[in-house]
């Protein structure tokens, strides 16, 4: 059966509501949580962007039995991967379990902040290589040297380790990321219903079967509920146009001011017609099956717009988590 989760969006809420929406969310019945990891919004209108990691440290000890996830974290600029690790196994510790590490080669919004410029693709996704493996040599608590082309590790040892290890999920794309990455992960991140990504996950030698008890595959939608359609419509249109440039643009632009003006032209009815708006939770249903239709185990929520979580939580998602269930089983 297909699990659903709820998305906390540290662009759109600070650290204290977003805590007080996570307990909401396991109470209502999600499955589990995951965290965007940002610098800074997607828009200023969104206008927010609290530390992704101390919010899940207060989110595991506020919950107890929702998975928590990175949804994704970028190990190679912002932060290096020796800290992602030990950053990982605390969380972990703190979740009792609950938490996966979700990776990712990052976006230029969040990522340029520290004055590294931001590199071509192929470049990103050898750094992300060699993260996952510095990542996964410390995570197993030995002493470790390592020596890559983007990154150095001296004499550094991961001293608190959670009993339950930490599973992995890389974001990937494209038949040379999952080639390259699927045989390194746990579970499969992924924005887009494509079957086409999980079967050549699958037939990727080396790497975990999605599916049958082993490795997920997880996605993650985003919706727009509320009770007055041209108010949500008009919410999503603030709030989540730069959705429509699609991720091989959404990487690249730096700043909210260019996201801005990249979709200055894009207008409301261009975002409903890629985002269920209003109250209609059929259409949100329609929407989600396109996941599990493909082979995703998993797909996260994504309410857009911080002031309308309290009213989602309370009013539409636990009628609509029980439509999803019955529509996927």
């Amino acid at each position: 059966m297909t699990r659903f989760g709820y998305t906390l969006m540290t662009e759109q809420s600070g650290p204290r509501e977003l805590v007080r929406h996570a307990v909401a969310a396991e109470e209502v019945g999600f499955d589990f949580e995951v965290m965007s990891d940002h610098y800074s919004p997607w828009l200023t209108e969104q206008g927010h962007a609290p530390y992704a990691w101390a919010t899940l440290g207060a989110v595991a000890q506020a919950t107890e039995r929702v998975g928590l996830m990175t949804y994704v974290t970028c190990p190679t600029m912002r932060y290096h991967p020796a800290v992602v690790a030990q950053k990982a196994a605390t969380l972990q510790v703190l979740a009792e379990g609950r938490f996966t590490l979700g990776l990712g080669s990052g976006e230029n919004l969040n990522e340029h902040v520290v004055g590294e410029g931001w590199p071509a693709v192929k470049e990103r996704q050898e750094m992300l290589l060699e993260a996952v493996e510095i990542i996964r040599e410390l995570l197993t608590g030995d002493l470790v040297d390592y020596r890559g082309d983007f990154f150095q590790v001296d004499s550094a040892r991961i001293w608190t380790l959670p009993d339950e290890g930490v599973e992995i999920g890389l974001a990937v794309a494209g038949d040379r990321g999952i080639e390259t990455f699927a045989p390194l992960g746990d579970h499969l991140v992924g924005v887009e219903p494509e079957a086409e990504l999980i079967e050549k996950w699958n037939s990727t030698e080396g790497a975990p079967r999605i599916g049958e008890g082993g490795a997920r595959a997880i996605g993650q939608i985003p919706i727009c509920w509320d009770p007055d359609e041209e108010v949500a419509v008009q919410r999503a249109h603030e709030q989540f146009r730069w959705f429509a440039g699609g991720w091989k643009v959404n990487a690249d632009l730096p700043t909210p001011a260019g996201f801005s003006g990249a979709t200055q032209f894009v207008r409301p009815e261009d975002v409903a017609g890629s985002i269920p708006c209003g109250p209609d939770l059929d259409a949100v249903v329609e929407a989600v099956s396109a996941f599990w239709e493909a082979g995703f185990t998993d797909v996260a929520l994504v309410q857009v717009g911080g002031d309308s979580q309290d009213a989602f939580l309370a009013e539409a998602a636990g009628p609509l988590l029980e439509k999803l269930r019955a529509a996927s089983s």
